[in-house]
């Protein structure tokens, strides 16, 4: 496994640097192919797992604890949720918490939600609320629905069944002959996928904290210095990892997360306090009545190309990320009942995501919408950039642009080293204390590829590798949410027959 995922990553990092041009080109094709024709299939899917995740919690089946009905927790549930929310999803709430609403708002999607070249006040306000609503959709129970049911898959036949924690081991619980190669290949595709996930997270967090450093100290935005801050912070994930799960991993997790809280925490205070909590139960709302809309909608009546650009690569951003965080959270999960796994991955986090994208995402909003505006143009111009614009309305910007750079790059640290533990562990056959060389030599491969893929192509080229790597992973979480019903009432039976769990 560990041979063949290093083989294909090297060649698409060979390909990549060494032809350039033609690798700019074959990556944007390839990204249109697979969103234009497979769209369909990663709304299927990531809405069939949603219902999976929400069956598996209502029903009998969540009263089931993994590690066996009398498992303690192995970590407090502050510390839980720090570290499953830092792995899952950090550096791109930062990179668009800002960005994202306000390209929606600017250029909304041709849908019966929202009213494109809109001239009154009252059809601008219509975008802007639409403009959130999509931004809860792309950022809400649907990605956490993904990470929620691979994490429970595995972490159940590792915990419950003895297997070891990867994707092999589910498969042959389900099917125990079948063939090795088709379990490597699978393992291996995890690997890829996940690697390839991650430095798309990476990439992004490289270009954002170059923002940030040029809008501080007026260095330029450059690929070079793109490539010394991949090999800086890739070089204090490599660090964090080689300290381990309650040294590194845990320890930088809770701090991030308290250094997140005390920036949004500023801006929700000096920036529009009133509109912001009124825009967030407004936001859910909007959210809840429109769910069923969002969740299938295709463009399918319109030919446009909006959703490929967005939706589409969300998802697949979330699918090729699954086997990395769904990996941790089960890691970190032991002890807890299905029940309480699936509403913790679930709820709390999206909640969190909620808050923040209203804190980031509706203050810009009401700037465009009752200040200065400007934003708009400065996300056109460039959307790493488009947070420290934002800054700029607020008093202390140059303090709140640093604070964000630490936020920024400690995020990138876990996500590196959180990443770089699970594929070593996949790698590994499973095995969750994998050596120390595997650890870093997969951190370093993260910000290798990531630095690779930004001197190839840019974003196109860190989207391609996200969408191409997630889409044969999307079926294989198909074939694993059936697994987990499948399995989870096996022993659900075993144990109600011999009265260790009552209906």
């Amino acid at each position: 496994m560990f041979y063949g995922a290093i083989g294909l990553i090297a060649a698409l990092l060979a390909f990549a640097l060494l032809n350039r041009t033609g690798a700019e080109d074959l990556f944007g094709a390839l990204q249109r192919s697979a969103s234009s024709n497979f769209g369909w299939f990663f709304v299927l899917t990531v809405n069939l797992l949603l219902l999976t995740c929400a069956y598996l919690a209502i029903t009998k089946l969540g009263k089931l604890r993994l590690g066996g009905q009398d498992a303690e927790p192995e970590f407090s549930r502050t510390a839980w949720f720090s570290m499953l929310f830092s792995a899952g999803m950090g550096i791109g709430l930062v990179f668009y918490g800002v960005a994202e609403p306000i390209m929606h708002f600017g250029s909304p999607p041709i849908s019966s939600m929202s009213t494109p070249d809109a001239e009154n006040a009252r059809l601008v306000a219509n975008n802007a609320q639409h403009a959130m609503g999509l931004t809860y959709l792309h950022w809400g129970l649907h990605a956490w629905g993904i990470y929620a049911m691979i994490g429970l898959a595995l972490g159940y036949v590792s915990f419950n069944r003895g297997t070891t924690l990867s994707l092999g081991p589910f498969l042959q619980q389900l099917w125990p002959k079948l063939p090795q190669v088709v379990v490597d290949l699978v393992d291996i595709v995890a690997i890829v996928a996940t690697v390839c996930g991650v430095a798309t997270s990476l990439g992004f967090g490289a270009s954002q904290i170059n923002a940030g450093l040029a809008s501080i100290f007026g260095t330029e935005d450059t690929l070079t210095a793109k490539t010394v801050i991949i090999v800086v912070v890739t070089a204090m994930a490599t660090l964090s990892v080689a300290f381990g799960l309650e040294k590194g991993i845990k320890r930088l997790s809770e701090g991030n997360m308290m250094l997140a809280v005390a920036l949004a925490g500023f801006i929700f205070i000096a920036g529009p306090t009133v509109f912001l909590l009124d825009s967030f139960i407004q936001n859910l709302g909007y959210y809840a009545q429109r769910f069923l809309y969002l969740s299938t909608w295709t463009e399918s009546y319109t030919g446009e190309t909006w959703q490929l650009d967005w939706t589409i690569f969300y998802y697949a951003w979330w699918i090729s990320w699954s086997p990395f965080v769904g990996i941790f959270i089960a890691r970190i999960s032991y002890g807890r009942t299905v029940r309480e796994f699936i509403a913790g991955t679930l709820l709390v986090p999206t909640l969190f995501t909620f808050a923040w994208m209203t804190v980031f995402g509706d203050s810009a909003l009401y700037i465009e919408l009752f200040g200065n505006g400007g934003l708009q143009e400065a996300v056109s111009a460039s959307m790493p950039d488009a947070l420290f614009a934002f800054f700029g309305q607020y008093p202390l910007t140059t303090v709140l642009s640093g604070a964000a750079v630490i936020v920024i790059a400690t995020f990138f640290v876990t996500s590196a080293d959180s990443g770089a533990l699970v594929v070593t562990m996949i790698a590994s056959g499973g095995h969750s204390e994998a050596g120390f060389a595997p650890r870093v030599t997969w951190a370093i491969t993260m910000g290798v590829l990531a630095g690779g893929l930004l001197y190839a192509g840019g974003l196109t080229a860190l989207q391609t590798a996200a969408i191409v790597t997630g889409l044969p992973f999307a079926a294989v979480l198909l074939v694993m949410a059936w697994g987990t019903i499948r399995l989870l009432s096996e022993d659900y039976d075993k144990l109600e027959k011999a009265g260790k769990i009552s209906g």
